[in-house]
């Protein structure tokens, strides 16, 4: 085909399908992009199902309809006319709130904010964009990428996106023509990101580079496509990186191990929304920057999200009142990091919700995000009646779990994410939806459950989720699952297919099999004063596992009542609650 020298509308669009179909099809090189033992690695899975939301959104827009289809429509070979159906400012519209609304985890959340950076620019440059226009587009796209985290980490998807923007503009400024200034950006891009293991070392000493930035590379690979019938690059091998000791630490890694705060040691997420003036957020920042990291504080007109880790969880509060007001403040201790991978190698779709018959509805309803059908039994026979099925690696969107709230037919709602991954989505929904919405700050299912005895569905949504809240906390929870990786950490050597025990503080144990690291996670757990322990099984826990943990129980702590219930989770053999 001719290259094109303008990209117009349809380009545009048509590359954002063609983006979406290379993030699937190099879906699981990214997610193997990993320096952990544990089960995880969604950033590829989050950042295609971003991508999917744009190109749903695209698919209403007028004169775009097929990029509902599959494969990807091929690229438009004319040059886009004033005058089309399709007009730039509806294309780029569509990218962004589809973007928004769509975005999953870390890494869909900076994605999100590169495209609405890159469409900032090219909704105000006309019908159609040259190649200096697209320099400029790119260099809003890793500002706006940047501004969105207060400390960026370098040997990120940030490092990639700015070098993209640079590449581009040095290009424009020389007078290159539009396919010159991609290729420049492209190959600009391609050598940061082959250096991100020398920026960060946890990179190096796993002999990976970023998964984020090599989810970028690929949009310029799709604009080359685009614009001039380039192939898309094959896939390579999915072959699983070796741990290392430097990352031993990774517990404290999130919300999800794929973006800026990989190995940090602080132990809380701090989320709320902040009502302050524009003019006061940079002294906010400031103040944020000698509290913790991975900070990002993004909004406008009034209205901030603010998320930071730490350990000053007082101070990082009370900060928000020197500027306006905070609402639906939440905390997290940045425990459960781990994702259901298996979700991501089938495929699985997410089911929209399982609703039970719940008669007249009550004034608060819950609804919780969970995968498993024990798992959802115990839920209902708890109080919940609506089910988002979901998990760290397959993060329901904003609009998905939005969706279900709306269509619960009390007035108020709580929503249990039950996973870190899923809280910044959550607290978008509180935002978003016309009726009262608050979450409740639970890592995982076994704080769900605390979560639920203190649920009073003839109470408001507002004093629910403060009881709930406090009663998710006193539960200790604990995980069995098996190493996907070597690794050498604080319990001594990790190989591929040990079974670790995990706390909120890391792994505890490693055993040769399910009975041994459950037995010795209870051993690390388990105080004087905890009175019940419950397993709940899942994928892999069989009768025998099952019995010789109960008969260490009985030996060893005799006093502590245990009971068993089948949850049915990938996975985790065993999800321990202590109390």
């Amino acid at each position: 085909m001719e290259s094109v020298s303008r990209l117009g509308a349809t380009h545009l669009a048509v590359t954002m399908a063609t983006y979406g179909q290379a993030l699937r099809l190099h879906q699981d090189a990214l997610n193997a992009l990993n320096v952990y033992p544990v089960p995880d690695g969604d950033t590829g899975t989050n950042m295609a199902l971003t991508l999917e939301s744009v190109v749903a959104a695209l698919a209403g827009v007028e004169g775009l309809e097929h990029l509902g289809s599959s494969p990807a429509p091929a690229p438009p070979t004319a040059e886009p006319t004033s005058g089309g159906s399709t007009s730039m400012a509806a294309v780029c519209k569509a990218i962004a709130h589809g973007s928004l609304m769509g975005a999953r985890g870390n890494s869909g959340v900076i994605l999100s904010q590169l495209l609405r950076g890159l469409t900032s620019v090219l909704a105000e440059g006309g019908e159609d964009a040259d190649g200096p226009v697209l320099a400029r587009g790119l260099a809003a796209a890793s500002d706006a990428a940047r501004q969105a985290v207060l400390r960026p980490v370098e040997g990120t998807i940030l490092t990639v996106a700015r070098a993209a923007a640079e590449g581009a503009g040095q290009s424009a400024d020389e007078g290159a023509a539009l396919v010159a200034v991609v290729e420049a950006s492209r190959r600009a891009a391609a050598d940061a990101l082959a250096h991100t293991p020398e920026q960060l070392p946890v990179l190096a000493q796993a002999g990976v580079v970023d998964a984020g930035g090599s989810g970028y590379l690929l949009f310029l690979d799709s604009a080359l496509t685009v614009i001039d019938g380039r192939p898309l690059p094959p896939a390579p091998a999915v072959t699983a990186p070796a741990y290392s000791a430097a990352a031993a630490s990774f517990p404290h890694a999130g919300p999800g191990a794929e973006g800026p705060g990989v190995g940090d040691e602080l132990r809380y997420e701090v989320m709320y929304f902040l009502e302050a003036p524009d003019h006061t957020v940079g002294a906010f920042k400031e103040v944020w920057a000698g509290l913790g990291d991975s900070i990002v504080v993004v909004g406008g007109d009034g209205l901030w999200n603010c998320h930071i880790h730490t350990n000053d969880v007082g101070a990082s509060i009370e900060a928000a009142f020197d500027a306006g007001r905070p609402r639906n403040i939440r905390v997290t201790d940045l425990a459960e990091q781990v994702e259901e991978e298996r979700w991501v190698r089938e495929g699985a779709g997410l089911s929209a919700t399982a609703v039970a018959d719940v008669g007249p509805p009550p004034r608060t309803a819950v609804v919780a995000v969970a995968n498993g059908e024990g798992i959802g039994r115990i839920f209902r026979s708890l109080g919940v009646h609506y089910l988002v099925a979901g998990g760290q690696s397959m993060n329901p969107s904003t609009a998905q779990i939005l969706d279900v709230v709306e269509a619960v037919p009390s007035d108020e709602v709580v929503l249990l994410p039950n996973n870190d991954n899923i809280h910044p989505v959550a607290m978008q929904v509180c935002e978003l939806a016309a009726k009262t919405v608050r979450v409740v700050p639970t890592s995982g299912i076994v704080e769900g459950f605390a979560a639920l005895l203190e649920y009073d569905p003839e109470a408001g949504a507002v004093d629910n989720a403060a009881a709930m809240a406090e009663s998710a906390r006193r539960v200790v929870a604990g995980e069995v699952t098996k190493a996907v990786r070597d690794a050498t950490g604080p319990a001594g050597p990790i190989h591929a297919g040990d079974w670790m025990g995990l706390s909120r503080d890391g792994v505890e144990v490693v055993g040769d099999s399910i009975a041994e690291a459950t037995c010795g996670l209870l051993g690390k757990l388990l105080r004087d004063d905890h009175e019940l322990v419950t397993l709940i099984e899942g994928d892999g826990a069989g009768a025998g596992e099952t019995r010789r943990v109960t008969e260490w129980l009985a030996e060893h702590r005799p006093d502590v009542a245990v009971e068993v219930h089948h949850g049915g989770q990938p996975l985790y053999p065993y999800l321990i609650s202590i109390e």
